[in-house]
């Protein structure tokens, strides 16, 4: 049976750069969507996590559920061991370090030819705090394989990778339940 995409399609096929960036929910939601997408339709998938640690998230159960099923593959990895302190203090040397290490392992992945979907979950924070040079990523963004397609989450995204990007979302924030005293709901928020 033929596939949908003609002929033309899949020779045009090239990996992406995707950034979700904003101030509104849903950057990391996107981003785990479209590789849930990804491996649904055979594609091998890596999220690496950068910042997040030590809490609870749901998109941890779905992908240890889902990792390997049907041939399934979709692998995630937290880096960090949570959400950071800025504003004014030093960053902690320890979560220097981490982020540090993440960049290692995450530029390792990228140029091993081992995945076709790499998600960089909020290295954009990593980014804009100072913490990791944008200039290491760009570089090896450009020296990808071929057909990795990679999605930067988080906001703030560097102007010079929104520039490299074949795709650039903004999330916006209209209302959010918090606003009302609602507090994260497990499931919707994590």
């Amino acid at each position: 049976m033929k596939n949908n995409m003609d002929d033309a399609a899949v020779d045009s096929r090239k990996g992406l750069i995707l950034i979700n960036t904003g101030a509104g929910k849903g950057k990391t939601t996107a981003a785990l969507g479209t590789a849930f997408r990804a491996a649904g339709n055979g594609l091998r998938v890596l999220v690496l996590q950068f910042l997040k640690g030590s809490w609870h998230y749901g998109e941890m159960e779905s992908a240890e559920a889902l990792n390997g099923l049907d041939g399934f593959t979709y692998e995630l990895r937290k880096l960090g061991r949570g959400f950071v302190k800025v504003g004014g203090a030093e960053a902690d040397p320890e979560d220097l370090r981490m982020v540090e290490a993440a960049w290692a392992e995450s530029e390792r992945e990228i140029l091993s030819g081992d995945w076709d979907l790499i998600v960089l979950d909020e290295i954009n924070y990593a980014i804009s705090y100072q913490m990791l040079d944008p200039e290491r990523v760009i570089d090896v963004l450009g020296r990808r394989p071929e057909m990795l397609h990679v999605i930067l989450t988080g906001r703030n995204a560097h102007p010079r990778l929104v520039e490299m990007a074949d795709t650039v979302t903004e999330m916006r924030e209209i209302r959010h339940a918090y606003q009302k005293g609602i507090l994260a709901q497990r499931g919707i928020e994590f």
